[in-house]
């Protein structure tokens, strides 16, 4: 019998592996795990349609270069971050209080 793909448990994985990521980077994932839950949909269905985990709330620009930018965690995360606002351009990630 084929095992059933259990979309939680591939959520609850990617959840502790951004949280991972982000500890190491002194910011933390946004609180609000509806948020993080349509960031981590989008991210599956970039995958899914251009083979990487590219930052939902970006524009490609169809180039290899360009696109590579936008994997998520993307390149512009920090200086979002650590500007004003306090978090990256999609949510996703947030500054630790």
């Amino acid at each position: 019998m084929a095992r059933k793909y259990d979309g939680s448990a591939r959520l609850r994985e990617m959840i502790a592996l951004w949280n991972k990521f982000a500890d190491k980077k002194d910011f933390r994932l946004n609180p609000d795990a509806n948020h993080v839950g349509l960031i981590f949909k989008g991210l599956a269905i970039n995958e899914k349609k251009y083979g990487l985990k590219l930052c939902p709330c970006r524009l490609r620009d169809g180039t290899k270069e360009g696109d590579l930018k936008l994997i998520c965690p993307c390149n512009f995360k920090a200086q979002e971050i650590w500007a004003k606002e306090g978090r990256c351009w999609c949510g996703l990630f947030v500054k630790k209080k």
